[in-house]
């Protein structure tokens, strides 16, 4: 009788692994470096530096093994669901531009995910046999096209595009309102970076965000992600509208109290803002748009309720409530 039920036992164990194998599939993806890229998928242990707002949005959480410490430290979101859920917490592998090495041999990933701001530090992994997917996305479209391959490799393809297709239903509420706006009354903006003078270009999400919401950005035709100029460049732009880059170490009230900028217009009508600090490569470049739209052309959207909207795609992308989420961040 124990030798039967052994038999029955160690049949299944063997019914569910050659299930396992079956479903397992080898996935090749070109990164932003042009590299190809062999995994065997879905990954299941991997550190996500750049990328860690998809984590609950896609729920990777049981395949994510390691985050950077910009998600610990900067994200409102992560911080949040961590604080709901402590065992969600991930071990911190350094930063984007400083990643830990010895830290990431230790949890022994299937693949890092990165950005390329530093090839250095992604030829340095795999020198020492770890897979790195390079990542930095210069368009909504390559966004998305970055959103599929972790779809691919985690096998979340269905909820990869339940995602998209909720990011989309906000650019629609936007781009339905604003694109009549006639082209004259069209207003001129500029998305301010790291620092005043730098300013972001033709290259990069927020480019395409200024198009959805209807506006011109100044800088627009300068084929790059960001670029410094001169303060008289920017008030020969004379921009209607001013953003910034939620991460920046400055604020609105840099501008007004500074004489050099005093005759531009955003700033003398007071129409410079500073953005949320959320990721602009997750699917919250969404909502981002929706408060550049709404900031940009109030008149367009008198009947919308910002936070009541951002709660609901909330809900639906990351289970968890912008309220509370709003705790956590720093603005």
């Amino acid at each position: 009788m124990v030798c039967r039920v052994s038999i029955k036992v160690l049949m299944l164990l063997m019914a569910v692994y050659m299930v396992e194998v079956a479903q397992a599939s080898t996935v090749t993806v070109i990164d932003k470096l042009g590299r190809r890229v062999k995994l065997e998928a879905p990954v299941r242990r991997a550190v996500i530096v750049i990328s860690y707002e998809l984590i609950p949005a896609l729920n990777l959480w049981s395949q994510v093994v390691g985050v950077s410490r910009w998600a610990q430290e900067y994200c409102g979101l992560y911080k949040a669901l961590v604080a709901e859920n402590p065992s969600l917490e991930k071990p911190v592998v350094g930063a984007g531009t400083n990643v830990n090495i010895e830290a990431v041999m230790k949890l022994d990933p299937g693949v890092v995910i990165t950005w390329t701001y530093n090839s250095n530090i992604i030829s340095f992994l795999e020198q020492r046999g770890i897979k790195v997917i390079g990542l930095y996305p210069e368009s909504l479209e390559e966004l998305y096209r970055d959103m599929k391959m972790h779809g691919r490799i985690f096998a979340k393809e269905d909820r990869t595009e339940e995602v998209i297709q909720e990011m989309n239903k906000l650019f629609k509420l936007i781009s339905e309102r604003t694109s009549k706006i006639p082209h004259e009354k069209r207003k001129v903006i500029i998305h301010l970076a790291g620092a005043p003078t730098r300013v972001s270009g033709g290259l990069g999400v927020i480019n395409d965000v200024i198009k959805i919401i209807g506006a011109i950005n100044a800088a627009g035709k300068i084929m790059q992600r960001n670029i410094d100029v001169s303060v008289e460049k920017i008030v020969e732009w004379n921009p209607d509208v001013i953003f910034i880059w939620g991460s920046a170490g400055y604020d609105e009230s840099w501008f007004y109290g500074n004489s050099q900028w005093r005759f531009i217009k955003a700033v003398r009508n007071r129409q410079v803002y500073k953005l949320p600090r959320w990721s602009t490569w997750s699917p919250r470049l969404a909502p981002i748009a929706l408060y550049m739209a709404m900031q940009t052309y109030p008149e367009y959207f008198v009947d919308v309720d910002f936070e009541k909207r951002v709660d609901e795609f909330y809900k639906k992308i990351f289970g968890l409530s912008y309220y509370k989420v709003k705790q956590y961040e720093e603005y």
